[in-house]
């Protein structure tokens, strides 16, 4: 009897937390499910009201569609200018990279001198890198701000990469630090026993089993890079709009279908990425 009871209990636990994850994945995925159907959505006035399935929205965002045929068809076209929206995707992945690029390294190298490496302070410096990460955005932006303004630095793409690497560094040398700790030492000792040097033994040795950390967090830093709003906001100059900064430029006057089929494109390509990052993972474990 007890074990009857003691069934049912787990049953309901198992039920219990079935539909837990249930919600919590709805609660996550199905806003992203609706951006997604409305992009299609041919009705330019109220997204919310269906009217039929059009491709109208990715036409006009891609340039192939007729401005003067889509006003004739009572298709408004809320993009001012398809070419505004190229340069600033343009900016994005330009800032994506070079600050990918350059945190990757940092945050790399970091992560490596710090675990394999005794200093004073250590422990400390190992802290303060994780500051700019966990800072409100919005503090840190201010902060980049002033500092940019005080040395009479002009707000450029430059300026958005230096402020994007102050926080994405954070991120890879988590990674990679966490790479590290799961490594056995002995490979390395080993190798400088068998006559390798530093140097070697870091390009042949060390780097290799830490290429899925570097590249998780070199994945990682690319898509925060390429979503940051809030630090970009306040760092970017004129012409060195990002691709979030001119989406929050346009949902100010409204929430258009443009808008919602841009962020269906960022939400296929932010899964390509993170599909790439799987696959290279796979290729690494074989």
């Amino acid at each position: 009897m007890s074990r009857f009871f003691k069934l049912r209990k787990q049953g309901a636990g198992w039920l219990g937390l079935s539909a837990f994850s249930l919600c919590f994945y709805a609660f996550i995925y199905l806003p992203l499910f609706i951006i997604i159907v409305y992009s299609f959505n041919s009705n330019p006035v109220n997204m919310m009201v269906w009217d039929h399935f059009t491709l109208d929205w990715y036409r006009g965002l891609l340039g192939l569609q007729d401005r003067a045929a889509s006003a004739g068809a009572n298709r408004s076209i809320y993009v001012e200018s398809t070419d505004q929206m190229i340069a600033a995707l343009k900016n994005s992945l330009t800032v994506a990279a070079f600050t990918t690029t350059i945190s990757t390294v940092i945050g790399t190298a970091t992560a490596i001198a710090i675990s394999r490496y005794r200093f004073r302070a250590r422990g400390f410096y190992s802290g303060f890198l994780l500051a700019p990460m966990m800072m409100p955005d919005i503090v840190l932006g201010i902060g980049l701000l002033l500092f940019f303004v005080k040395i009479g630095m002009n707000l450029s793409l430059l300026t958005i990469v230096i402020g994007h690497c102050t926080f994405l560094t954070s991120y890879v040398f988590i990674i990679v630090q966490a790479r590290i700790a799961g490594l056995d030492p002995a490979l390395e000792e080993a190798s400088a026993d068998l006559g390798a040097n530093e140097m070697t033994t870091l390009r042949k040795v060390l780097l290799p089993q830490l290429a899925p950390g570097i590249i998780g967090g070199g994945l990682l830093a690319f898509v925060i890079s390429m979503d940051d709003l809030v630090i970009t906001y306040f760092i970017s100059g004129t012409g060195s709009t990002t691709l979030p900064v001119f989406i929050f430029s346009m949902i100010r006057r409204g929430v258009k279908p443009e808008i919602n089929a841009m962020a269906t494109l960022i939400i296929l390509a932010s899964v390509l990425i993170a599909a790439f990052g799987l696959w290279l993972r796979s290729r690494q474990t074989d």
